[in-house]
């Protein structure tokens, strides 16, 4: 499914799958690749300002527009699945490649145009008292944020 996007209201979630070009290279994606970025980054800004959690509409845009590229650029894919949904009292955003290659925090060179996504996702993660990782299999990307109390359900 290219683009397709599918959400249940009554469990607040929406799943995203969508169609990528294998990467050759891991400081640039294609164009059709960066337009699904963007089209993943304005779904999930739309979806959460529905839920009422316009507070955490940027850090959360950003985390998604991070980890999908993260999983463009390095993973060998051809399909990527970005899940965003509200349980516990927490966001949840899950991206899933498929295959077994687990996202690293790594050091970027100070000139580098690329490589501080996952550190940009940590440092939002713990200002906001949230947690992130990798699935077991390496396969999925993921972070939780706490949804403030007052957030209208």
């Amino acid at each position: 499914m290219d683009g397709g996007c599918r959400a249940d209201p009554a469990q607040d979630a929406m799943s995203i799958c969508f169609e990528v070009s294998p990467c050759r290279s891991r400081h640039s994606i294609a164009g059709d690749d960066a337009r699904r970025v963007q089209m993943t980054r304005r779904a999930t800004a739309a979806r959460l300002n529905d839920w009422g959690l316009t507070a955490l509409v940027d850090d959360a845009v950003l985390m998604v527009s991070e980890l999908v590229t993260n999983a463009i650029q390095h993973s060998a894919t051809d399909e990527i699945t970005l899940v965003v949904s509200v349980r516990e009292d927490s966001l949840h955003i899950r991206v899933s490649d498929g295959t077994p290659v687990r996202a690293q925090l790594r050091r970027a060179d100070d000139d580098a145009e690329s490589g501080r996504g996952l550190w940009l996702v940590e440092a939002l993660v713990v200002e906001r008292g949230g947690s992130w990782g990798t699935s077991d299999t390496g396969e999925e990307t993921w972070c939780c944020l706490p949804v403030a109390a007052e957030q209208p359900w």
